[in-house]
């Protein structure tokens, strides 16, 4: 919100909202298109939402959904690793006064999570889902009142910034990745016991996550102004509330990435043929994947251009694109010929040529209008986010955080502050008696 501006925030917040729960109903109605079509997808699919590209848009889609899922969760386990071990380290410097560092912090973290990521399947991981949820739910809370409690010392001296439009621009991807999983509601949608109520079920999840978001942006937006660095936790003045509070995210992030993780690892074992039972070729895969991930973070330690990335790239596709496309497309298919789309058969029906003159011609205009905005927006949107990730990933100007293997970068992250004071100087603190620690 900071960097959106308020009104122009909050406008992005809500289109992107309502935007992507469209997008997800569209994957419900593809989904339910699929079972009546095609029979065998009522029973079980390890891959609903490339088999909807197939479905829609042949091989060629398939595989690169496939490409894009498989990506786009492992940069997300990037980020989760890397924010987690973040806020693990403030944690430890918040309450035992021991400065590890975030980069130091990454390997030790992989190492206490390798043996969760051990389990076979998902449905291994339901508690975590549940156990995440309600995490998440007590760090609104916990922030709400932290932030509330400081608002009366720090407004007054908070500084907003103006609107500038391509700050606005950069933190669409923040917001793209904030509502962006629908990378994963075929599957959620697929183990459903009604399938067919996806929709109602993705209209009360996007409206408590808005109902979430909003308060603490508006909240730490007035409170806190210019103050505001990567996470509005370490501006809370009470240090009881911001451990709190960074206990339970901390515990959403790596409940987090034990799921994001587990897909990856399946992927990897399915496409060399390993063994699915568990033994030594489980483990040294996984190992492998989670040593992969751990370089990757250590190299790229700033996880901020790394979720706009993701934000404006695969999720732009996959929570925006792509839903839109395979929606026109598959409908645009009359039941005989989709029907030839089969593995067993090598034919595939109608050309992609032809199939896009019947989505022009057959699908109402009103319905096409909105779709293709959807798909505009996202490629613009997605377009400059990724520019601008790519450009702060290359640029070794001020805002570049150096690779964990360099000496200044470990030197650095032992010096890290887990909390600061607010007001443009970060000089006010509403504890009595407070003293604010040096600005790095």
């Amino acid at each position: 919100m900071l960097a959106a501006g308020k009104t122009a925030g909050t406008i992005g917040i809500i289109i992107i909202a309502i935007s992507f729960c469209y997008t997800a109903h569209l994957l419900g109605e593809n989904w339910n298109t699929m079972c009546r079509k095609w029979p065998v997808y009522r029973d079980h699919c390890r891959k609903p939402y490339p088999e909807m590209a197939y479905r829609s848009m042949g091989r060629g889609a398939r595989y690169c959904t496939s490409l894009v899922l498989n990506l786009m969760l492992y940069g997300v386990a990037m980020v989760y690793l890397s924010l987690s071990a973040k806020i693990m380290n403030d944690i430890v410097t918040g309450v035992f006064n021991i400065h590890i560092g975030t980069c130091l912090m990454i390997p030790i973290l992989a190492l206490m999570l390798f043996p969760v990521t051990l389990l076979k399947s998902p449905a291994d991981f339901q508690w975590a889902v549940v156990t995440a949820m309600v995490t998440t739910t007590l760090s609104v809370i916990l922030i709400f009142y932290g932030t509330a409690t400081d608002m009366n010392a720090c407004e007054p001296e908070a500084y907003h910034p103006s609107f500038s439009t391509s700050s606005f621009l950069l933190s669409l991807g923040t917001f793209m990745f904030g509502f962006g999983g629908h990378g994963v509601f075929p599957t959620i949608q697929h183990d459903m016991k009604e399938p067919r109520h996806f929709t109602r079920s993705s209209i009360l999840a996007f409206a408590i996550v808005l109902a979430l978001y909003l308060p603490i942006t508006y909240l730490g937006y007035f409170t806190y102004g210019d103050s505001l660095k990567h996470s509005i936790i370490n501006s809370i003045q009470s240090s009881s509330v911001q451990q709190a509070a960074n206990f339970f995210i901390a515990i959403h992030c790596i409940l987090t990435l034990t799921i994001v993780i587990n897909p990856l690892n399946q992927e990897v074992e399915h496409k060399f043929k390993l063994p699915h039972a568990f033994g030594p070729t489980r483990i040294a895969t996984r190992f492998g994947m989670m040593f992969v991930i751990v370089l990757s973070c250590l190299t790229i330690p700033d996880f901020d251009p790394i979720l706009n990335f993701i934000g404006g790239t695969s999720v732009a596709l996959t929570s925006a694109i792509m839903p839109c496309m395979f929606n026109l497309y598959l409908h645009a298919n009359n039941d005989y010929e989709a029907a030839k789309r089969d593995d067993s058969n090598s034919e595939e029906g109608v050309g992609l040529l032809e199939l896009t003159k019947r989505v022009v011609t057959q699908t109402s205009k009103f319905k096409l209008i909105i779709n293709v905005l959807v798909i505009v927006l996202a490629i613009i949107c997605g377009g400059i986010t990724t520019y601008s990730a790519i450009e702060k990933l290359t640029n070794e100007g001020a805002s570049f955080i150096a690779p964990c293997f360099t000496r200044s970068s470990i030197t650095s992250a032992a010096s890290e502050q887990s909390w600061h004071c607010c007001g443009h100087y970060l000089n006010v603190s509403s504890i009595p008696d407070g003293t604010c620690p040096a600005v790095i």
